[in-house]
């Protein structure tokens, strides 16, 4: 998303914020990989594009075939299907490769909020993993990033509003 912000964004408020997010989020994952290499656990996530129709893999090993999600909805299409949450779905990421100017910085805003909720949503989950408050750096990480992504949020709902 930042690398497309700086060749179709406008706005030059927006594109400091995500060369901002750019940095922290690096940061972060630098941390995170530390983490679990102190721990013996693997640092490559599994493939997240495995199970998804139109990936190499068939629709029916798709981890969210026939999964409503909402009260008998009929489930989304796979475009419209994130691989994990607060990730663009396929068809978001088209759509904000295809804009430009103030509608790209919308896009963008709308789509960094909407990945910065689900790593809180994610934070959310682990804390309620027994004894995982427990481990202190876990616990201080943790904090740090529903503070800084709740702020962040804060801030690109403000720009959003002004755009």
């Amino acid at each position: 998303m930042v690398k497309l912000l700086e060749t179709r964004g406008s706005s030059s408020v927006v594109k400091a914020l995500g060369r901002r997010i750019s940095l922290s989020q690096a940061a972060e994952m630098e941390l995170m990989t530390e983490w679990l290499v102190a721990r013996g656990q693997p640092v490559a996530a599994p493939d997240l594009h495995a199970g998804h129709a139109g990936h190499g893999a068939p629709a029916a090993t798709d981890p969210h075939a026939g999964h409503s999600g909402h009260g008998g909805h009929a489930p989304a299409a796979p475009e419209d299907t994130p691989v994990m949450p607060g990730m663009l779905s396929p068809r978001q990421m088209r759509e904000l490769a295809a804009a430009d100017g103030p509608e790209f910085d919308r896009l963008f805003l709308a789509g960094m909020i909407q990945h910065h909720q689900g790593a809180l949503d994610m934070v959310e989950a682990l804390m309620e993993t027994p004894n995982a408050a427990q481990d202190t750096m876990l616990s201080e990480f943790t904090g740090s990033v529903v503070a800084d992504q709740s702020a962040e949020i804060i801030r690109m709902q403000n720009l959003l509003s002004d755009l």
